[in-house]
C-alpha cells in the first residue's frame, strides 16, 4: 500500500522549513514513490524498497538517485539528513522496527515516521510484505514501544507522524492538519 495522504501538506511544509534545499533523504519502503513526488524537488533522495515489483512497476529508478532492493533491517548507511519511514514499521515485528529506528536515529538529523493506527491489512497484490504485523498500534502503544520520538502534531486516533525528540529544539513548519 502506498503512504496515506492524511497530513502530508503539514509534513511537506515542516521538512522544507527545517532542511535546506539539496539535503539528503532516504525514503524507506517507497512503494509508488509518493514521498519523492512530494519532496523530490527539495531533497536529493535515495530509496530502499523490499519488493522488487514495486521498483519496476513504479519506475522508482527514474525518481531516486539510488534504489536498493533490500530489507531495511539489513541495510547499512552512514548518514542522511532526513530518513522517512512512511507507513513502514507496522509491517515489521516490534523488535525489527525498534532495531531499524535505533539504527537510524544517530545516522540522521531527523527521522520521520508516518504510522496508521489499528489498521489490519493482509497480503496485498501478491506482496507478503504488505501484511500489517503491528495492527494493534495506537498512539499510546506506539509511544510505549518506540522511545525518543515525539508527534510532529497531535496524533489522530487512526494516523500520526513522529519525529526524533530533540530537547531544546523548537519544531516549526506548517499548520497542524
Amino acid at each position: 500500500m502506498a503512504s496515506l495522504d492524511f497530513g502530508k501538506s503539514h509534513v511537506i511544509a515542516w521538512a522544507k522549513t527545517i532542511f535546506p534545499h539539496g539535503s539528503t533523504c532516504l525514503d524507506v519502503g517507497p512503494c509508488d514513490g509518493k514521498w519523492h513526488d512530494l519532496l523530490g524537488d527539495h531533497f536529493v533522495m535515495d530509496a530502499v524498497e523490499i519488493y522488487k515489483p514495486n521498483i519496476e512497476k513504479h519506475d522508482l529508478e527514474s525518481k531516486y538517485r539510488n534504489v536498493w532492493c533490500q530489507d531495511i533491517a539489513d541495510f547499512t548507511y552512514d548518514w542522511y539528513d532526513l530518513i522517512v519511514l512512511g507507513d513502514v514499521i507496522e509491517h515489521m515485528t516490534v523488535e525489527q522496527a525498534q532495531k531499524v529506528i535505533e539504527y537510524a536515529k544517530p545516522r540522521c538529523m531527523d527521522l520521520l515516521i508516518a504510522i496508521p493506527f489499528k489498521w489490519k491489512q493482509g497480503n496485498e497484490y501478491g506482496n507478503e510484505w504488505e501484511i500489517h504485523v503491528q495492527d494493534d498500534l495506537t498512539p499510546a502503544l506506539f509511544e510505549e514501544r518506540y522511545h525518543g520520538l515525539m508527534p510532529l502534531s497531535k496524533p489522530l486516533p487512526n494516523y500520526a507522524y513522529y519525529v526524533k525528540e530533540m530537547p531544546g529544539f523548537v519544531r516549526t513548519g506548517g499548520k497542524t492538519p
